[in-house]
């Protein structure tokens, strides 16, 4: 009998659960509103404009769900410190923040596959500092943000000396007066300051991009098997599938990025 009685009670909160789950999509479509969080700090991916609006390529993802749900857009700035916690602790409902898919993080929030975008750690050097090798950052400062998943691997292969940072605008400051001798971050957002921002006119990438990993959408984890983890994963796969998201891409002034085209030919 209490056998029995476990078995039923087990079942009850399995029940409840899902239940749980199947009603997040409802919630949302109820309270007429998504709020997602999105950097401010990554530009063209998520930034302010001179309005003090944010906006980028990512927003124009947020925009886009919150379009197909018929809901109106809230905008949440996270950092890569805080953006898995505020999805947890309910403060927002979507992460569409430059979040790489690591097996680690999976084990905490939902990762949406296909996955919508994809990039490797580098470093922002200047030219005169003539680092030519990964191993030429021993024993070296390198500015870093608190939370990046390739943080540890560089300590590690390389015995670089992160200082890490809770956003850009204090790991670039930091570099930019002398603290840091570069700047640990994704290859993208590397990319486009050198090509872009008048402010690194002396400085480069010249090391080759490692721990090339995809981003994804997160959703809550118990909704990752539920409707909105379903919802999510018909949407990122429509964006590939119609050449959304390589459109998007290039409307934001981003060079074309390879892991989108291979997506997109691989959905035809």
């Amino acid at each position: 009998m209490k056998t029995a009685l476990t078995a039923a009670t087990a079942l009850v909160a399995l029940m409840a659960a899902g239940l749980a789950a199947a009603d997040t999509l409802e919630d949302i479509k109820s309270a007429g509103k998504i709020v997602v969080g999105v950097k401010q700090d990554y530009r063209p991916w998520g930034y302010l404009d001179a309005s003090g609006k944010t906006i980028g390529f990512e927003i124009d993802l947020a925009q886009d769900v919150a379009t197909r749900l018929g809901v109106e857009l809230e905008l949440v700035p996270v950092v890569a410190s805080n953006r898995m916690e505020f999805l947890q602790q309910g403060k927002i409902d979507l992460i569409i923040a430059t979040l790489g898919d690591t097996e680690e993080r999976r084990k905490v929030v939902g990762m949406i596959e296909p996955n919508y975008y994809a990039s490797g750690a580098n470093v922002l050097l200047p030219k005169a500092a003539g680092v030519a090798t990964w191993q030429d950052l021993s024993g070296k400062d390198i500015c870093a943000l608190q939370g990046s998943y390739y943080n540890k691997k560089v300590q590690q292969d390389y015995g670089a000396n992160l200082v890490a940072f809770a956003g850009v605008p204090e790991a670039t400051a930091a570099l930019a007066n002398g603290s840091c001798l570069g700047f640990l971050y994704d290859n993208t957002w590397i990319e486009s300051q050198v090509a872009s921002d008048p402010q690194w006119a002396e400085y480069h990438m010249p090391l080759p991009t490692e721990q090339l990993t995809p981003w994804a959408i997160a959703v809550p984890l118990e909704d990752l098997e539920g409707p909105y983890g379903t919802f999510m994963h018909d949407v990122s796969t429509e964006w590939h599938k119609s050449g959304f998201l390589i459109e998007r891409n290039a409307a934001n002034g981003i060079a074309p990025n390879p892991f989108l085209q291979e997506q997109h030919d691989k959905l035809q």
